[in-house]
C-alpha cells in the first residue's frame, strides 16, 4: 500500500531581539509567524532567536547563528527557513547561498497566504500586483528558485513561471494590473454611489479577531469564517436592520503587524470601503495577550490610509476565552495584563476610549443584545444628522 497523503512542509523560524523589540515581543511575533506558516499549510519545527543591536546587513543574523541553523536543517532534513522580517534582496541571496535551501521572509509568507485565499477576480488582481512589486527587485533570486523549485509555501507565484521572465515583462505586467485596478476602482465607486442613502458601517480589526463571525450574526448571512489568519480577503457588504433602522455592514480584510506596504497599496479599493464608512466597528480579540499591540497596529494602518478621525466603536470580542492569573493576598506588584480581571479591564478601557466600548463573545453569543442596542444608538444618531426630516425612524 502506498501513502498518498500530502507531505507537510516543515520549516524553522528565525527572529531577532533588538533594541526595538524585546524577547517577549519576539516570542509573540514568532507565535504569529508560526500561525502564518500553519495557515499556509506547513508546520514549524524549531525556532532560532538571536540578540543583536540591529539586523546584520549581509545575512540578517550573525554568521555563528547562521551556521547553527545550517547544521540543524541538514541534520533534520528541513528544507525551509522563514525569517520574521522582510529581507532585502541581497540578504536573501546571501542567506540562500549559505544555507542552500528555500528561504522565505514574513512578507513572502503573507503574500503566499493572500494568493491562496484570493477568490474573486478583484482580490486575485490585487494580490498579483503586490507579488510582482515584491518580486521585481528580487528577480535574480527568483530565477535561481525557478530552476530549483516546483512549488510549496512561498512559491505560489502570480503566473510568470518561465526562466526567461525579465524585469521588462514584469514591469509591463505591473502597469497592466494597475490599469485594471483603476477600472475596478471606478466600478467600486459606482457601486458605492448607489448606497449613499443608507448609513455605512465597516468592521475593522486585526486578522482572526472574529469580524466575519460577527458579520454573520448581525446580517444572518454565511460569510466564510474560520480560525485561520486572513480567512476573508474579499469585501462583503450586507444590508442589516436593527429594529426599524436599516444600514449597510461591510466586512474588510484583517490587518497584521509588518503588513507589506505593497498589499496596503494594492488593496486600496477594498480599504476605500473603510474610508467611506460612517462608523467603524473596531473588533478586538480581548483574550489575546498582545491585544493592545494589535489595537495599535490597526490604528497605525487607519492613520496610513487617512481615516483615523472616523467615529469608532470598540468591540472587545472573545470575552469567553479571557483568562488571568489571580494575585495572591498581599501581592503589591503592579497590575499587568496577566493578572487583571475582565471587570477591571472593562473599566480601564471604558475610561480610556471616548467612544462606546462593548464586550461580547460572537461565538457564544454573549452580551449581543447590549451591543445591538449601542450600535442602534450610534447609527440612529448618524441618521438623524444626515436625514433630519425623516420622521419614519424616530
Amino acid at each position: 500500500m502506498f501513502d498518498n497523503s500530502p507531505i507537510t512542509e516543515t520549516a524553522v523560524l528565525v527572529g531577532l531581539i533588538t533594541g526595538r523589540q524585546d524577547e517577549a515581543r519576539v516570542t509573540e511575533t514568532l507565535d504569529e509567524l508560526d500561525f502564518l506558516f500553519d495557515t499556509a499549510g506547513g508546520t514549524a519545527v524549531r525556532r532560532f532567536v538571536q540578540k543583536l543591536d540591529k539586523p546584520d546587513t549581509r545575512t540578517f543574523v550573525g554568521s555563528g547563528k547562521l551556521e547553527e541553523i545550517k547544521a540543524y536543517i541538514k541534520t533534520e532534513n528541513t528544507g525551509t527557513v522563514v525569517f520574521d522580517d522582510e529581507l532585502s534582496p541581497s540578504q536573501l541571496r546571501n542567506i540562500e547561498k549559505e544555507l542552500e535551501c528555500k528561504v522565505l521572509d514574513r512578507t513572502t509568507l503573507i503574500l503566499d497566504i493572500f494568493a491562496k485565499r484570493a477568490r474573486t477576480a478583484t482580490a486575485r488582481t490585487q494580490v498579483e500586483l503586490a507579488q510582482l512589486q515584491y518580486m521585481l527587485p528580487r528577480l535574480s533570486r527568483m530565477w535561481t528558485h525557478l530552476e530549483k523549485q516546483r512549488g510549496g509555501i512561498g512559491m505560489r507565484g502570480p503566473g510568470e513561471k518561465e526562466i526567461e521572465t525579465d524585469r521588462r515583462i514584469i514591469r509591463d505586467k505591473i502597469s497592466l494590473l494597475k490599469e485594471k485596478l483603476k477600472d475596478i476602482d471606478k466600478q467600486k465607486i459606482t457601486q458605492r454611489s448607489g448606497r449613499e442613502k443608507l448609513v455605512r458601517v465597516a468592521l475593522i480589526g486585526y486578522t482572526n479577531v472574529g469580524k466575519s463571525t460577527l458579520m454573520n450574526l448581525l446580517s444572518k448571512s454565511e460569510v466564510f469564517a474560520e480560525n485561520k489568519l486572513f480567512a476573508t480577503l474579499d469585501t462583503t457588504v450586507r444590508k442589516v436592520v436593527i429594529d426599524n433602522l436599516p444600514f449597510l455592514l461591510t466586512d474588510t480584510v484583517g490587518f497584521i503587524r509588518k503588513l507589506p506596504h505593497s498589499l496596503v497599496e494594492s488593496f486600496k479599493s477594498t480599504l476605500d470601503e473603510v474610508r467611506e464608512a460612517d462608523l467603524l466597528l473596531h473588533v478586538v480579540d480581548i483574550s489575546h495577550p498582545g491585544f493592545e499591540d494589535q489595537i495599535d497596529v490597526v490604528n497605525q494602518t487607519l492613520a496610513e490610509i487617512r481615516v483615523a478621525d472616523k467615529p469608532v466603536m470598540m468591540v472587545f470580542n472573545k470575552v469567553d476565552a479571557y483568562s488571568f492569573i489571580e494575585k495572591e493576598d498581599g501581592d503589591l506588584s503592579p497590575a499587568t495584563r496577566e493578572n487583571v480581571t475582565l471587570e477591571e479591564l472593562k473599566r480601564t478601557w471604558i475610561a480610556k476610549v471616548n467612544n462606546p466600548a462593548q464586550f461580547i463573545s460572537a461565538t457564544k453569543k454573549l452580551h449581543l443584545e447590549e451591543f445591538r442596542e449601542e450600535l442602534y444608538k450610534s447609527i440612529h444618531d448618524i441618521h438623524v444628522i444626515r436625514y433630519p426630516y425623516n420622521k419614519l425612524l424616530y
